[in-house]
């Protein structure tokens, strides 16, 4: 079968899809042929205009990110099954679009990926529970989708004040769904965090699984650069 990882966050804006990008890229490295991005639900995208004899769609700046950093082309309803036009809450978004996220479909999304390529990496949408859903009669978050897929799950953690709380919490969340969390990327958001050396050691005390990566803060770094080591590789 082939490889997969589910990518979240401490937050929404911590460098989620830099890291699926970098992810990418080190599994092609690594030998990986056909290697391919999901974004199940992407909040916030931009009208793209039918080309002739086609159809206008909606297209998030993310998923473009992710189908560059791959190396095998697919359909966009299998890697971006809801591509919803605001950028809010995914629940709050699809309510206003109309749309129900079902996790029948995303997870059938996911297998036909995995059935043709050698490496699937699926980002989530903002923090580990995010919602995706609130009705009456459906509460559905992000960390479903991630338990659903039962995927080893590599967490991003922002470097900012506040940032021990929300990996510590992100941690046990995971864990409290059975999921394994199978490392971490320490990603600086904020240049001017105070104690910076300490809280990454306190983090790679407390946090139980090896830090794949660390990054300052480079907005513009071209995620193909960034080293990364892939999960059960030497810890940096």
């Amino acid at each position: 079968m082939s490889l997969a990882y589910f990518v979240t966050g401490t937050d929404t804006g911590v460098g989620k899809t830099r890291a699926t990008c970098a992810l990418l890229h080190a599994l092609r490295r690594a030998g990986h042929a056909r290697v391919v991005g999901m974004k199940p639900v992407a909040a916030g995208c931009d009208w793209v205009a039918a080309a002739e004899h086609g159809a206008g769609h909606w297209l998030n700046e993310d998923v473009v990110a992710l189908r560059a950093a791959g190396s095998l082309a697919v359909p966009p309803a299998f890697d971006n099954p809801y591509a919803l036009p605001d950028a809010v809450s995914p629940h709050i978004a699809a309510c206003n679009a109309g749309v129900r996220v079902d996790l029948g479909h995303l997870e059938a999304s996911f297998h036909a990926l995995r059935q043709h390529a050698d490496a699937v990496v699926v980002e989530g949408a903002g923090g580990f529970i995010v919602p995706l859903a609130d009705a009456d009669d459906e509460w559905l978050t992000t960390a479903d989708l991630a338990q659903r897929l039962r995927l080893p799950v590599i967490l991003v953690v922002g470097l900012r004040l506040g940032c021990l709380n929300h990996a510590l919490l992100t941690q046990e969340a995971i864990a409290a769904r059975g999921l394994t969390l199978a490392g971490w990327v320490a990603n600086l958001v904020d240049p001017a965090m105070p104690e910076q050396e300490a809280n990454v050691a306190t983090l790679q005390r407390r946090l139980h699984a090896p830090m794949l990566a660390r990054w300052g803060h480079d907005p513009h770094a071209d995620a193909a650069d960034l080293a990364l080591q892939l999960p059960g590789q030497s810890v940096m």
